[in-house]
Formats: C-alpha cells, structure tokens, sequence
C-alpha cells in the first residue's frame, strides 16, 4: 500500500494538510491535539469535504436532469450534526428505522423530503412515519403493502409510496452488499411476475398512493453499466404497467451504491460519470417508451461521508515475530469499524505525528478486542511506530461509526466536526455509567 500525503490525496479530506510540526491537519485542526483533547478512538469529520460532496451531486445531476432530488442514505452515518448539515444543504434523507427518522425529527428536518426504506418495518415505525408524514414510503413486500394500508386508513391519509423492485441484476460487489438480485431479501422481482401483482394491489389499496418505482443494486458499486441495466429493466416495466393497469409513472430511484476509492490504488467513477450515464439512460429510454420523465430520485451515502471521516487511534503494544510478521496494537478496533472483519474492506492509515518520516517497515494494524479477527489494516508500510503514536485511518467515515458495537463492553467513540481551524464536539464518548445505564439489577 502507498503512504504519504501527496501519494493519498485522493482518499484524504478536502482541506488535509501537513503542520510545520510534521502532523497531519484536517479542517485547519492538528489531529494530534484532537487525539490529546478528546482521547482516541476518536473520529474526525471535515465539514468542508462533507459540504462539498452534497453540492458536487446537487449539481452534477441536477445539470444534467434538473428533476433532480438528492436524499442522503442514513444508514451510513447519521447524528444530529449531520442531519442539521445536509439539512442547510437542501438534501432529503433515506431513512431505514424508526430510529434514524427520530433523528432528523429531532432537527425538525422536512419530513416531505424524508424516504423510509426497509423489508421489515414495523407497526410503531409505519405508524410513526405516518404520524410524522415522511414524504414516500418504499414499500419492500406484500405484508407491509397490506399493514400500511390499514394503518393508513385507520390514520385517515393517503400515504404516497414507492415499490422497492428487484430487477435481477448483478452489480459485481460484495455477496453481503448485492441486493438487486433475484435471491434477496429486499423488494418484489420482476421476474417472478410478483413486482406487477404487487403494483396492482397497491393501486387498488385505498390508503396507498403508489407514486414511483425504486431500485436498489448494492454497495459499493464500482461500474456504471449495472445502473443503466436496471433504469432498462425498470423503465421497461412501468411503460408495461402503464399500458396494462394505467400505472403513472411519477417518481423514479436507481438507488445509491456509489462507490468511493478507499486505498490509493483503487479508482471509482467520478460524480460526474454516474450523472452522466443515469441522466442519459433516463431521457433516453422515457423518450423511446414514451413516458413522462419522472423525478430522479438518488440515495448517495457512504460517498458523501466516507471520505469527509478519519479514525485516530493511539498506539500501544508491538509484538513482532520473526521472519513473518510485526503486530501493531490500536485502542479500538472491531467494535468502532467491523468493515474489515465482515468484508474484507482494506484501508490506508498514516502515522499522524510523523507524517515527514519515511516509510520504514511492513506492520499489521491489530485491533485491541478479543478476536483473532480484530485486524484493521493487514500488511502496511509506514514510518516506525511507537507506542503512543497516533495512527489515522482514512475514509472512515462511512458505516464504521453507524455498524459500532460494545462487543467487549467498549465504548463508543467520541466525534468531533472540524473547519476553519475549530473543533467542535457532535458526538461524545460513552462512559462505562452509559454502558450500564440500561441495565435492571434484579437484586440477586
């Protein structure tokens, strides 16, 4: 793997930067005084990447398809900082919980730009986006197309949905992150001849508006082509069920899934690319299929955050073995960033207070829970460590934070939002009180 702040520029926040000190610096912040005042594992958010990512898709695909609505896919970090962000950046938010709605309530974002996504919504969660009035519910099977029309009627609404479709389509990611195949657990085939039955039945449910037809390939997506299989597939459909039921197709969502590179080797395709080549198939095929064009509807998330984050970690014990590998010791691990463990995922890290040093020796970054598995980054060159360094991991901003646990009754990390030179706390550390605080003692 490559190291270097130059060499790593392209997975790095915007505004990274090295001090005189040789430190690395984000948002203006000496990350090593950020790991000294608030304590490692700490994760770091750059405001200035993570505002620019909202406006670079507002505007690529809004140039291109003006009827453009970006909402953020919450699932891949979400506090209240955040929602109060993308909020000002006139986004809207796909939700997948009870919980994560209760979050943007709690900023009072508009929820007429909020979408709830999910395959096993439950009673309260239907009845508290209808409560709220979430602007589209995605409606992923035929118990909760039945259940949300009863709650809707006995709410006395109309509520406007989408229908979550499997178009049968292999996006070549990760078996644990494909999800527009067939054999899913999420959304009604094409198929099977179930995606038809389901829309007929949505039409003729007094309670349910169905609006528009969505997709959801998988993540992350590094081609373009599985997007434009699917907007085929599903265009072909609607312009189908307009003929057949009189279906109006209003509203249509490819998804998110956009990748992002996550060491210095890898490559994605640019904001741009995607715009281009969802936008173009769109126009294209309502133009062949005569179809009204619908509003474009696109869910980015780990692209808009994951490289706006960095993890700090402080180093501690070193174990080497000769002649075959030297094990580097880190305060966190699987319980704050489970990717590597559960995907495979690689990153790159940097020795944070020794960013001028050179590149000296092949070490493991081993994470300090007890799993052989607790492995954050295998086999990469850096600068000699030390016990007390601190380490940064990049891209880190995406589903590390949102996927964290107390495996091992550790404590959730502390997150702090960083620019123009200021630090300010979004997230605070748990404390031990935190972890008991849920608990009944039986008085055994």
């Amino acid at each position: 793997m490559a190291t270097g702040i130059e060499v790593l520029r392209s997975i790095l926040p915007d505004t990274a930067e090295v001090s005189k000190e040789g430190h690395l610096v984000i948002g203006g912040c000496d990350v090593v005084d950020l790991a000294g005042e608030f304590g490692t594992p700490l994760y770091v958010f750059d405001e200035a990447t993570l505002r620019h990512r909202c406006r670079e898709y507002r505007r690529e695909f809004g140039e291109r398809y003006p009827d453009t609505l970006v909402i953020y896919a919450c699932k891949a970090f979400l506090n209240r900082a955040l929602a109060q962000i993308l909020m000002r950046e006139g986004l809207g938010l796909d939700v997948v919980s009870g919980g994560e709605l209760y979050i943007a309530q709690s900023v009072g974002f508009p929820t007429e730009k909020v979408y709830f996504h999910g395959n096993n919504k439950t009673p309260s969660e239907l009845r508290l986006a209808l409560d709220c009035g979430v602007g589209r519910i995605v409606v992923d099977n035929f118990h909760e197309l039945a259940s949300l029309d009863d709650a809707a009627r006995k709410a006395g609404v109309t509520q406007n949905i989408l229908l979550r479709l499997s178009p049968g389509i292999d996006p070549h990611t990760h078996e644990l992150t494909t999800t527009g195949i067939i054999d899913s657990k999420f959304g009604f085939p094409i198929l099977t001849g179930q995606a038809e039955e389901a829309l007929v039945r949505a039409m003729s449910s007094p309670g349910l508006h169905p609006v528009g037809l969505h997709v959801h390939l998988g993540s992350p997506i590094f081609e373009i082509e599985p997007y434009e299989q699917a907007i085929e597939v599903v265009l072909r459909f609607a312009a189908g069920m307009r003929d057949k039921h009189d279906f109006d197709l209003q509203e249509f969502s490819p998804g998110g899934g956009f990748a992002i590179p996550y060491t210095g080797e890898n490559s994605a395709p640019s904001v741009t690319q995607y715009a281009e080549a969802i936008s173009c198939r769109l126009r294209g095929l309502t133009e062949e299929l005569d179809l009204c064009p619908p509003r474009l509807v696109i869910e980015p998330g780990r692209s808009i955050v994951g490289r706006a984050g960095i993890a700090l970690y402080s180093t501690g014990a070193v174990k080497e073995i000769p002649g075959l590998r030297k094990y580097v010791s880190l305060d966190g691990g699987m319980a704050d960033n489970i990717r590597p463990a559960l995907y495979g995922a690689r990153y790159e890290a940097l020795v944070a207070n020794k960013m001028d040093a050179e590149a000296a020796e092949r070490v493991t970054l081993a994470g300090k829970l007890c799993e052989s598995g607790d492995v954050l980054i295998k086999d990469i060159v850096l600068p000699r460590i030390d016990p007390g360094d601190t380490v940064a991991v990049l891209v880190s901003g995406a589903y590390c934070l949102s996927m964290a646990s107390n495996y091992n009754a550790a404590l959730k990390p502390a997150v702090v939002l960083v620019g123009d030179g200021e630090a300010h706390l979004i997230q605070r550390r748990e404390t031990y009180e935190d972890l008991i605080g849920r608990d009944i003692a039986p008085g055994y």
